[in-house]
């Protein structure tokens, strides 16, 4: 099976839509084969402006009027207390919200971007896909990532090199509270790197400390900007720590 038979079979959908490379190029697939799909983004404390920013702006260049599901995900114990399975509760928790929200609209089909390269076994959020009925077109047509990218470059998305982007909220160790001060001081954090000029890097959490992960091409550079780096950063972490692991 391929994309254009999927939504030949099933014409009509909601798409859980984050923007990134994977659901970014369900959404023109969909469009390019004339399924009425509906983008849902569900926005919480978990997902940083500059995503939310990005993905609007490819619904616009895809003509797709995403809906916005607000949600203080925070107010679920289950989540903020980051227990091992966190997403596990995230993704059934957010998923529950848009398939709610979706059947209100008329859609029954929910979907969502997961891809042939994504192992389950490394995916506890695909749990909780899997008992609310989320299908994952992508990965029914084994399509991989690598190919999901060469796919969109050739499509002209701006989406085609788009560095893999976890939420906040893995930042954080488990069993860590999370808070909103938290996660502010860690978007904080990594939008001031990467006005810097990095990319493709994390800001994690190490007991109570800003333990910067990036990739050893840029050791050096990080080195040299060293005090510009604490000057970014220690207004929201006293001790800032380089992780020398590539990230």
């Amino acid at each position: 099976m391929n994309l254009g038979e999927f939504f030949k079979a099933n014409p009509k959908a909601a798409l859980g839509f984050s923007g990134g490379v994977d659901s970014a190029y369900l959404l023109y697939a969909a469009k390019k084969y004339g399924a009425d799909i509906q983008p849902y983004y569900i926005k919480t404390e978990f997902q940083p402006r500059f995503e939310y920013e990005r993905a609007m702006r490819l619904c616009e260049e895809l003509k797709a009027c995403a809906k916005i599901i607000e949600y203080d995900i925070l107010s679920e114990s289950d989540i903020a207390e980051n227990p091992q399975n966190r997403c596990y509760y995230c993704k059934r928790r957010m998923f529950s919200l848009l398939r709610e929200q979706a059947y209100r609209d008329g859609y029954s089909l929910i979907i969502d971007g997961t891809n042939a390269s994504d192992a389950a076994s490394d995916r506890p959020g695909m749990r909780a896909l899997g008992e609310l009925a989320v299908r994952s077109p992508l990965r029914e047509c084994g399509l991989t990532k690598a190919e999901i990218r060469a796919l969109s470059k050739e499509a002209g998305l701006f989406t085609w090199d788009k560095p893999a982007y976890a939420c906040l909220a893995t930042r954080i160790p488990t069993d860590t509270q999370i808070t909103a001060e938290l996660l502010t001081k860690i978007e904080k954090s990594e939008n001031a790197l990467a006005e810097m000029g990095f990319s493709d890097f994390r800001v994690r959490i190490y007991h109570g400390a800003a333990r910067l992960q990036i990739r050893a091409e840029q050791f050096e550079r990080a080195a040299c900007e060293r005090e510009k780096i604490l000057q970014c950063l220690t207004p929201y972490f006293g001790n800032v720590l380089l992780d020398l692991k590539e990230r």
